[in-house]
């Protein structure tokens, strides 16, 4: 019999092995950040003591909508945006109180009642489209799997967040995440010092939208500022857009490339939105870091998931 035809990359194995690291920082990041919605006096007392949240970490949509495109990449080796809309669709079926937000609700939930994603996705806003970062957090995996071409990364994270979020900068938000993602697997060397290479690469290659003015701030914020002082200046996802969340995040990824755990306790001492924070954030440094520096009891404690 003649071999199966396949459009799979050649090093799709070792392709899909970045993105699943990826995915696992992203997904213990994501369960880790959520308990931290709790009482200042529980938040304070954890920070303080370093002392991570007891177990199980339930996962929200950040995590769901993350696997979506890691399988989505596995089957297909590329962003099928069709076939995308639909798992996003289904997932929300599945299980719509993981933390999904209003216009996700109401995006998915057409896509699910067979409106076009183009047409639930362009309408959001009045028109606008999102420009929420529900695109950045999903989309570490991306550039995980594609970290060995740029400007593919950033077509292929711009059609992953075109999805939900039509929005320009909802899409230059994905492709921030995206780009930090590949450079950590290609440019991060565990030794440096930490500096604004990241962001500064990160601005090269992103339009002038909110989202990159907001990170130009971040290059001339110190690294050795504290997170609370840096989120004075950068945000930290409580608006729940791209150009109130991406600049932190990357500040946190560039201040603790090395440390999973350092970054990850660092991102969430800025609360706002924890758990996307702490994914987008969990999803770039595991590249740079690595497997080993996600401590084995906080993926035990992660819910499972499976690919």
């Amino acid at each position: 019999m003649p071999a199966k035809q396949t459009n799979l990359p050649v090093d799709h194995g070792q392709r899909l092995k970045r993105a699943l690291l990826s995915l696992d920082g992203l997904s213990v990041g994501d369960g880790f950040g959520d308990n931290f919605f709790t009482s200042a006096d529980v938040i304070d007392l954890r920070l303080d003591h370093r002392d991570p949240p007891p177990s199980p970490w339930a996962v929200t949509d950040d995590t769901v909508m993350a696997l979506s495109i890691v399988r989505c990449l596995k089957q297909s080796g590329h962003i099928d945006q069709d076939a995308l809309a639909t798992a996003f669709a289904r997932e929300y079926s599945r299980n719509p109180h993981r933390g999904y937000g209003g216009m996700a609700r109401q995006i998915l939930s057409a896509i699910g009642e067979g409106i076009s994603w183009k047409e639930a996705s362009r309408s959001a806003f009045g028109g606008q489209g999102s420009c929420g970062n529900g695109g950045a957090m999903r989309s570490a995996p991306i550039g995980a799997y594609f970290a060995d071409d740029y400007q593919r990364v950033i077509m292929e994270a711009k059609a992953s967040a075109e999805v939900t979020h039509f929005h320009p900068d909802g899409k230059t938000g994905a492709v921030a995440v995206a780009l930090a993602a590949a450079w950590m697997v290609r440019e991060h060397k565990a030794s440096a010092q930490p500096t604004h290479a990241l962001i500064e690469f990160v601005l090269e290659n992103i339009p002038q939208t909110e989202t990159f003015h907001g990170l130009t701030k971040a290059v001339d914020v110190p690294l050795t500022l504290s997170p609370r002082s840096a989120v004075s200046i950068l945000g930290n996802g409580s608006r729940v857009i791209a150009s109130d969340t991406v600049p932190f995040c990357l500040w946190c990824a560039a201040r603790h490339a090395s440390s999973y755990t350092d970054a990850i306790w660092a991102t969430v001492s800025g609360l706002g939105d924890r758990d996307t924070n702490c994914a987008i954030v969990g999803g770039i440094v595991a590249l740079s870091a690595g497997r080993d520096s996600i401590p084995p009891g906080w993926l035990q404690a992660r819910e499972p998931i499976q690919i």
